[in-house]
């Protein structure tokens, strides 16, 4: 439901008097936290409405269906309705602007990236693999730079330590140690990830971040929402799309310090799957980011 902002800021409740979220302070880290049924999927939502009426692109990960109302008008009932009088809010049922993205392509755009993009860390947490493990991978991929082969897609991946395996004696003596036992296991443990349906997620054309930072002829924010009901029964899966997706807001969208609105507001649903047996090399790099 459109609610009625001023320039600066967006109204996201009342308690006694009206709560407001200053545009100019938005690009700071937030937390919305309670118990089941609380209000923690209606807060998200009024402030992706909000937010995407101000001209501010949203990104949400949608894990039980429950952000995709956005899309659609509002039916205030009397309750709901009484409650804004109670706040002198006049409400206009309109619907967001609303792209639907999805890692396995069923109910939106399917998202891509290069295995190149991902790169071994972010690859060696989606596969649990071990620190030997991670290191062979780590070699397999300088392996692969330097001989010129392109890592797309998980077939190249295959590719790639098969030439690893084959050339095991070589790339030990320049890299240290490459066992083909642990080439095999590595083999073994992307045909899993094939199997969760995470193939799909490796490949061209590469996801380009401005699409999520579009407006309408209104001057209103798409709302981005990721369809990841499927995806988060592959928590390991979810969690490193997310984190490849904030290392990559990383190095697009530079500091700019203070500045009058957000260009992207990005919300995280069960964000403590992020930092879950995460190594000490991928907590650095969710600090850094």
């Amino acid at each position: 439901m459109t609610q009625t902002a001023q320039a600066s800021d967006i109204l996201i409740g009342g308690s006694g008097q009206p709560q407001r979220l200053r545009l100019d302070r938005a690009n700071r880290h937030g937390l919305v936290a309670g118990a089941t049924g609380t209000g923690k999927t209606v807060t998200l939502q009024i402030l992706a409405q909000g937010l995407s009426d101000a001209g501010v692109p949203v990104f949400a990960a949608d894990v039980k269906g429950d952000l995709s109302g956005v899309a659609a008008p509002g039916e205030p009932g009397e309750k709901m309705l009484a409650r804004a009088r109670s706040m002198n809010l006049d409400l206009f049922p309109e619907a967001a602007p609303t792209l639907f993205w999805d890692l396995f392509g069923e109910k939106g755009h399917p998202i891509r990236a290069t295995v190149s993009e991902m790169g071994p860390l972010l690859i060696a947490r989606m596969l649990e693999l071990n620190d030997v493990q991670e290191g062979v991978l780590s070699v397999v991929f300088r392996a692969a730079d330097e001989e010129g082969l392109l890592l797309l897609d998980l077939k190249d991946l295959q590719a790639a330590l098969t030439f690893a395996a084959e050339n095991a004696a070589a790339l030990g003596a320049r890299y240290g140690n490459v066992s083909t036992a642990t080439v095999a296991t590595i083999q073994r443990k992307l045909l899993v990830l094939e199997d969760q349906g995470g193939a799909r997620l490796f490949g061209e054309p590469a996801l380009n971040l401005a699409d999520f930072m579009r407006r309408d002829e209104k001057g209103r924010g798409y709302v981005s929402i990721l369809a990841a009901d499927r995806l988060i029964a592959a928590p390991r899966l979810y969690a490193t799309f997310l984190l490849w997706l904030m290392s990559e807001l990383f190095e697009v969208l530079p500091e700019v310090g203070d500045v009058d609105r957000p260009r992207l507001a990005f919300f995280f649903d069960e964000a403590h799957l992020l930092f879950r047996d995460a190594p000490k090399s991928l907590l650095e790099k969710i600090e850094q980011v």
